[in-house]
């Protein structure tokens, strides 16, 4: 079941992603910047015992035409049962019901996101503002990730 993330989701996300941060293959957030931005999450949540979080994405507002998809992860053992692709069309709907016109990713897996339309940008092309999230990273200025685009209208 795919939902807006409650805050007893938080430690659940939390671990999710620490999961693929200790990766490399994403950016890791800390406990308390979850909190902070709680209101940005989706989860897909297992039903039956222990109901856990099988995967989760937030969309976060940069500018007034312009958000982006990020956090996006699923757990291993529920690959290929297209939550990913769950998780994404839910943050489509809420984004064009903000009317966002411009979502963008910064991945390492740029064939997922094409398949939705996106196609490969340069980072210089995103605005300053977004890179504020950048200087948490570990792999900050030497970024690897790739950018990309979605126009929505």
């Amino acid at each position: 079941m795919i939902r807006k993330a409650t805050i007893e989701d938080v430690k659940g996300i939390y671990a999710l992603l620490k999961h693929y941060g200790q990766k490399g293959e994403l950016l890791a957030r800390p406990l308390s910047r979850l909190y902070d931005h709680l209101r940005d999450f989706w989860v897909y949540v297992d039903s039956g015992p222990g109901n856990g979080i099988a995967g989760c994405c937030a969309l976060q507002f940069c500018w007034e035409d312009l958000a982006e998809i990020r956090s996006l992860a699923v757990a291993e053992n529920r690959w290929n049962q297209k939550i990913g692709t769950q998780l994404v069309k839910a943050v489509f709907e809420e984004a064009k019901g903000f009317r966002i016109n411009k979502l963008f990713a910064l991945t390492y897996k740029p064939g997922f996101f094409s398949k939705f339309g996106f196609t490969e940008i340069d980072k210089a092309e995103l605005p300053i503002k977004i890179w504020a999230d950048c200087l948490y990273c570990v792999k900050f200025p030497d970024c690897d990730e790739t950018a990309m685009i979605k126009y929505l209208a």
